[in-house]
């Protein structure tokens, strides 16, 4: 695929893993932010989320793991995947799904209360709650991975692949990263070096810039 691809995205947010495929694909594209309610509603009426991916042939696409899986098909030569007939493809699917609907999904919740529980006054223990779940969900993800230390130092041994990218940016969120490196320490160690990744270094800097005491809650 050749041309130029448009990220509807927003600093921070898990649009940031589909910038850091792109970037190690080596793919162009042009960054629109949609960083608020109101600029989502005026540029993607339909679904107002990021990220949304327009690919050079007018395909779009929501939904972050979707469109990291098919970034790693579309660019083989990258090894951003295992591939179809790689042993580790099976579990490589299974985690990107479960980063999605096991963690990344509680956000829309986390990120306002208020839209299943209407009582302002329980929306802090709302959020403690889903915090604490996102934890056991790393650590849950780390015991079922840890076969996978003897082949590499990333996820699924070799890599790194968009499921370490996924896990990177996720991982910032709240509760940010402390917790999940005492949860997941083999992870934390895998998305580490994402963060060290000469590649990427650039876009960090640009769209989820590391500083003094980022990691904390």
């Amino acid at each position: 695929m050749t041309g130029k691809f448009t990220l509807y995205g927003g600093q921070g947010t898990g649009a940031v893993a589909v910038e850091a495929a792109l970037t190690l694909a080596g793919q162009p594209y042009e960054l629109v932010d949609a960083p608020d309610a109101q600029t989502l509603a005026r540029l993607l009426p339909q679904m107002r989320q990021v990220p949304q991916l327009v690919f050079p042939d007018g395909e779009r696409m929501t939904e972050s793991e979707a469109i990291l899986i098919r970034l790693a098909e579309l660019f083989p030569n990258a090894h951003l995947a295992p591939g179809p007939a790689d042993p580790a493809r099976g579990q490589f699917l299974r985690w990107m799904s479960f980063v999605a609907t096991q963690v990344y999904a509680h956000y829309w919740l986390k990120d306002d209360p208020s839209r299943l529980v209407p009582d302002a006054t329980l929306h802090a223990q709302v959020s403690r709650r889903i915090e604490a779940r996102i934890v056991d969900c790393w650590a849950f993800m780390e015991r079922e991975t840890a076969s996978f230390a003897d082949l590499g130092p990333w996820i699924l041994g070799q890599g790194p692949t968009v499921l370490d990218c996924y896990v990177a940016v996720v991982s910032r969120f709240r509760p940010r990263r402390k917790r999940f490196y005492a949860a997941a320490p083999r992870l934390g160690a895998a998305v580490r070096r994402l963060d060290a990744e000469p590649r990427l270094a650039a876009l960090w800097d640009d769209r989820y810039p590391f500083f003094d005491g980022w990691e904390d809650d």
